[in-house]
């Protein structure tokens, strides 16, 4: 049996990561997807909290033949450790799955071997123009699964990030 692990800020999941799980999927029995950033919320980056993430690629991924393991991974801010914060916080896995080329390093230097998978119409399937899309009132639903799109109805999330994009202190609560 083979488990993967695949890691994002998933802010939110949208088409191209789910067609990157689609093609993981064909390689591995079992896969830890790996919510980075897990501390964060309510903030332009990363307006979305590691639970409703969750919601997110959990209600996704439930029509797929693959044990998946959603687990929230906090920033650590050393990356000499990075590797074993994750392995801490995960259960097992043999492969990473990584385009990011410092998380590939870390998992390299650890011995862990890493997968790049392809990257799908990058242009608009990445996270920023999805928010930005939110933010100004655009047609982002094409850009996420559907059970993506209900989550972020179920928690107003698209009014979550036209309130913290609207204000300069949205990174941080207000004192």
């Amino acid at each position: 049996m083979t488990r993967g692990f695949y890691i994002g800020r998933f802010q939110p999941y949208h088409n191209g990561h789910h067609r990157v799980v689609e093609q993981i999927a064909t390689e591995v029995d079992e896969l830890v997807v790996g919510i980075g950033s897990a501390g964060d919320s309510h903030s332009t980056r990363n307006p979305f909290t590691a639970g409703e993430r969750i919601m997110m690629i959990t209600k996704s991924l439930v029509d797929f033949d693959l044990v998946t393991y959603a687990v929230p991974i906090e920033d650590l801010d050393r990356n000499a450790v990075w590797v074993s914060h994750v392995q801490s916080m995960s259960p097992n896995f043999d492969v990473a799955y990584s385009n990011n080329p410092l998380v590939i390093r870390l998992f390299d230097e650890a011995g862990i071997e890493v997968r790049q998978s392809p990257m799908f119409e990058r242009d608009v399937l990445e996270g920023t123009e999805i928010r930005r899309r939110m933010a100004e009132g655009g047609d982002w639903r094409e850009l996420v699964p559907k059970p993506v799109a209900d989550v972020i109805d179920e928690i107003d999330g698209v009014d979550r990030i036209q309130k913290v994009s609207d204000t300069d202190a949205g990174d941080t609560p207000a004192e």
